[in-house]
């Protein structure tokens, strides 16, 4: 079976402008893989050889400094695009966070594809704006926000990327699951671990968010989560 027929984020990726005929052209040179946690797919430094379609499952972008550590420096969520393409070399490392399913393909295949496709170039093009938008509020978030700020625009970003519908009882009520513990909420927003969890316990206080479990979060109010992130509501 055409793997892309039965892709769950056919309509968001970069191929959803692709029709019938170039669907199956595209689906010739690529390959479904599952990635576990704490697998890497990408180095920092090393020659681009994939690129990819996030399938299911959360990674992180990282970048090494000088003495070693390493900063994140952006989220991949389903749908979204990793890799380099027309590129030689990668500039981050690609590490899954949870269980991850991908959509790979050689990175010159896709490039030769791409060029003879303008539907799927101009998709990325769209997409890479889109990246560039978001590490720019990235840099604001790692930068300038303060802890409840970060908080608030994390749990934000994680709603518009995971949440599949609302809670029956209230529309106006949003829940996901985050699919990583708090040490690595810490770690992706560079606080301590004893801060997020002050934070959640905050915002539950609040009546902002509920969390029925660990990992669980509902958003109860989410115009005040918005003003503390300070964004402009939609």
């Amino acid at each position: 079976m055409n793997q892309c027929s039965a892709c769950v984020v056919r309509n968001r990726a970069i191929c959803s402008d692709l029709d019938a005929r170039e669907l199956q052209a595209l689906n010739k040179i690529g390959r479904q893989a599952k990635v576990e946690s704490g697998q890497s797919v990408i180095w920092e430094g090393e020659d681009s050889l994939l690129v990819a379609n996030v399938i299911d499952g959360v990674l992180k972008l990282t970048t090494s400094l000088d003495d070693g550590r390493q900063q994140i420096v952006g989220i991949v969520y389903p749908s979204d695009f990793i890799g380099r393409p027309f590129g030689q070399k990668s500039f981050q490392t690609v590490t899954a966070l949870t269980d991850a399913q991908l959509c790979v393909f050689p990175r010159a295949s896709f490039d030769e594809f791409a060029k003879s496709h303008p539907k799927l170039e101009h998709k990325l093009l769209d997409k890479t704006l889109t990246e560039l938008d978001r590490a720019r509020d990235w840099m604001l978030l790692l930068g300038r926000k303060t802890a409840p700020e970060k908080m608030a625009s994390f749990l934000l970003e994680m709603s518009d990327r995971l949440a599949d519908k609302s809670c029956a009882d209230n529309p106006a009520t949003t829940s996901f699951e985050i699919p990583f513990g708090r040490q690595q909420v810490a770690d992706i927003l560079g606080l301590t671990i004893e801060t997020v969890s002050r934070q959640f316990s905050r915002l539950r206080k609040q009546g902002v968010i509920d969390l029925p479990d660990r990992r669980t979060v509902s958003i109860l109010d989410r115009e005040t989560l918005v003003r503390e992130a300070e964004l402009q509501s939609a």
